[in-house]
């Protein structure tokens, strides 16, 4: 399957709720491995949120390994939730697909452990720690309509609005 396109700010669906998905069907596995087609295909990214591709459902992919190489074997998160924070924060350099060309330094816990179900309708829970949690936290913020910048200090956000207006997006849609 080609890629999905890959939904890039000031797209307002990237600040909408993902919905709880309640039946894992033919279509949310395809949705599944087209996600995880087009993580692997970017040549760049670590994860995804369906929101990115345009689908407003709970589930996202992550492929990143907690070295922050990417993983031989993504890890799909259906409906995932946080049951745990590490009370230790670590700041580091993040970016996304959906903001191209766009960093800037976020702080997360060190380690989390996520509840959430497989794509055979399992109950899975995951202790993830240093990337591998920051790369699922991150894609837990995206199905809740939360982008990277909105963890930046106030002064590195108004660099980023400077940039986005270079990029002739408006701020205020970002």
């Amino acid at each position: 399957m080609p890629a999905l396109k890959v939904l890039t700010v000031p797209n307002q669906l990237l600040r909408q709720k993902a919905q709880k998905i309640e039946i894992i069907d033919d279509e949310i596995k395809q949705l599944a491995q087209d996600m995880i087609d087009t993580v692997y295909k970017s040549g760049n990214s670590t994860g995804i949120a369906a929101n990115q591709v345009g689908v407003l459902k709970r589930i996202f992919i992550s492929a990143m390994t907690e070295e922050g190489d990417i993983a031989k074997e993504p890890t799909v998160m259906i409906n995932p939730e946080i049951i745990w924070k590490s009370d230790e924060i670590k700041k580091e350099f993040e970016g996304c697909m959906s903001i191209p060309e766009c960093y800037g330094k976020v702080e997360r816990p060190v380690s989390v452990e996520v509840k959430y179900l497989d794509l055979d309708s399992k109950v899975q829970t995951l202790k993830a720690h240093e990337w591998f949690a920051r790369n699922i936290l991150h894609e837990l913020d995206h199905l809740d309509g939360i982008l990277f910048v909105d963890h930046l200090s106030r002064l590195r956000r108004e660099q980023m609005n400077k940039k986005f207006k270079e990029m002739g997006i408006n701020p205020r849609n970002v």
